[in-house]
């Protein structure tokens, strides 16, 4: 195995090559949880099927409802516009074995994505239903398709790859499916407040396959205007 921090050209061969071998299988879950409508507040299939496909792997899984009395108060919070009853984020968790002698002597990660998509608008207006994942010209197709279940299904494929290739991690490895990130951002936040932490964060944003280290912030302000209406 290369030191910390590096990998050599074979083992980046090995990746590669189990990352190409369960590419079919990784657009196949992509289209199935396009076809989960996630809209704000309305995430619980979607969470479901991520829920199956993280507990299938073997992870330990952690499902749980977001408190709008805890995000409130911390200064990270967003304005709480919806009731938060049954709005749930869903995590799994990898642990190296115990048993190999090398526990938690790599970094520990997460990879994060949000499960819920923007509105679809009047559905009449699309030329199909916005939850059939059709692949035309190599294009995927579906609301939250791009934004951002196309980034949620490679992480669990990324995990796969490691492991087809005959590697285990040597440090935890966090799953984390999210909500509220359309309009707060309260649903990593509230991973965070749950005590989910690590060395690095990877987040698979459709971003014209740019890394990037930062983005904008959110402002939230009133405008109030006195004056007699037209």
């Amino acid at each position: 195995m290369s030191a910390p921090g590096k990998l050599g050209p074979a083992i980046a061969a090995r990746i590669i090559a189990a990352v190409n071998d369960g590419f079919d299988r990784q657009l196949r879950f992509t289209a199935d949880l396009v076809a989960h409508p996630s809209v704000r507040a309305d995430e619980q299939s979607a969470q479901d099927l991520l829920y199956t496909a993280m507990s299938e792997r073997g992870l330990t899984m952690d499902r749980w409802q977001l408190d709008p009395a805890q995000i409130d108060v911390h200064e990270g919070g967003s304005p709480i516009a919806i009731s938060y009853d049954d709005v749930t984020n869903v995590v799994g968790t990898y642990t190296p074995a115990t048993n190999t002698g090398r526990t938690n002597t790599g970094r520990s990660l997460i990879l994060n994505g949000h499960v819920d998509v923007v509105p679809t608008g009047p559905e009449d207006s699309w030329s199909r239903s916005p939850w059939d994942a059709l692949i035309v010209d190599g294009w995927m197709y579906g609301r939250g398709s791009g934004d951002m279940k196309a980034g949620l299904a490679p992480n669990l494929s990324a995990y796969d790859a490691i492991r087809a290739a005959g590697f285990a991690a040597t440090a935890p490895i966090y799953l984390q499916s999210v909500v509220e990130e359309e309009c707060t951002g309260n649903g990593s936040l509230a991973a965070l407040l749950r005590g989910y932490t690590a060395d690095a964060v990877i987040i698979p944003e459709p971003e014209e396959n740019m890394l990037v280290r930062a983005n904008v912030g959110v402002i939230w302000f009133q405008v109030r205007v006195e004056g007699r209406p037209g």
